[in-house]
């Protein structure tokens, strides 16, 4: 991400000025919890990609700082939120909320993070980006309930796996890319575009994280995690697809009732590997890869585009 960051270095200072100042809070508790979140945050991927869409179309104004900060403000509450539903204490390495301040408390800084940007654009009249946000929001809440129904009945397929995703992480990148090209772009169609462009790049986001699970390296989740979550991702759909049907009953037997023996859940990773389930993943996700590619190929060459094409390419190329 050298050259994006290096592109939009002045940029980034100040959407980190216009963030600070959105999560303030005159109470106490609360400023000292946003403090902790704000020194934590993570690469910061989704306010890039709403500052380089909004610079593909023209110059960035206040109205694309705020949409930036709306977008991460959203971005922070799900994961706030998400830690609480998975029990997990940790985050990026860190403490998470809930570790240090127990549920209520996470799940009440969820909330204040979300009205605080609902508020920041209706203050400012932002409609437009907010009407965006807010329908990603709906489709986050969908894709992530979407998959605890479907993980109960071990019935998914490679279809509703892709409803998942597409709701659950791909809508925010695409309601990011379309909110910073919409406080830029004269053309509605321009925005559209690259909400598509957004939503495919998230498809190929998730897909990698989902490969991660299957690997070794120590990128902040155990490998098998989630297996222990009974979720179902596309290199063990296409493996119960395509493997005989007496390898596929004992792998939806160790899915269901085996999921935390580390020997059962080794043999079933395993099993993925050598089905060629990674590889059919990774093929997938390159083809969204390249889908993202061809519609920002559609915009004139420049060190912007070069920019949003090197982030692309860090979503399926990363190593954490």
């Amino acid at each position: 991400m050298k050259l994006a960051k290096q592109v939009i270095k002045d940029e980034l200072v100040l959407f980190e000025i216009h963030f600070k100042e959105a999560v303030k809070s005159r109470i106490a508790l609360l400023d000292r919890i946003m403090q902790y979140i704000v020194k934590r945050k993570g690469k910061q991927m989704r306010p890039m990609f709403v500052l380089l869409c909004a610079r593909l179309g023209g110059q960035i104004n206040e109205s694309t700082y705020r949409a930036a900060s709306l977008v991460e403000l959203v971005h922070t509450a799900t994961l706030v939120h998400d830690d609480v539903v998975d029990d997990s204490l940790e985050r990026r390495g860190f403490f998470s909320v809930n570790a240090l301040w127990k549920n209520k408390i996470a799940i009440l800084v969820g909330d204040y993070l979300l009205s605080k940007g609902l508020l920041l654009s209706l203050t400012n009249k932002d409609h437009h980006v907010l009407e965006i946000l807010t329908e990603a929001f709906k489709l986050m809440s969908e894709g992530e309930l979407l998959q605890f129904e479907k993980s109960r009945k071990l019935n998914l397929n490679e279809e509703i796996y892709y409803d998942i995703i597409k709701g659950k992480t791909a809508s925010l990148l695409a309601s990011a890319c379309a909110a910073g090209a919409s406080t830029t772009f004269e053309k509605p169609e321009d925005v559209e575009k690259l909400k598509l462009f957004g939503e495919k790049v998230g498809m190929a986001f998730q897909i990698k994280d989902d490969l991660f699970d299957y690997g070794s390296s120590d990128i902040g989740k155990p490998t098998g995690n989630d297996i222990k979550e009974k979720k179902l991702t596309l290199p063990l759909i296409y493996t119960l697809n395509h493997c005989s049907p007496q390898t596929k009953r004992k792998l939806i037997y160790i899915v269901k009732n085996q999921n935390t023996e580390k020997e059962k859940v080794q043999f079933l990773l395993d099993t993925v590997v050598s089905q060629g389930g990674i590889r059919y993943a990774t093929e997938k996700m390159n083809a969204f890869r390249d889908e993202a590619l061809e519609i920002l190929y559609q915009f004139p060459d420049s060190e912007i585009r070069k920019s949003l094409e090197e982030l692309v390419r860090y979503t399926t190329d990363r190593e954490y």
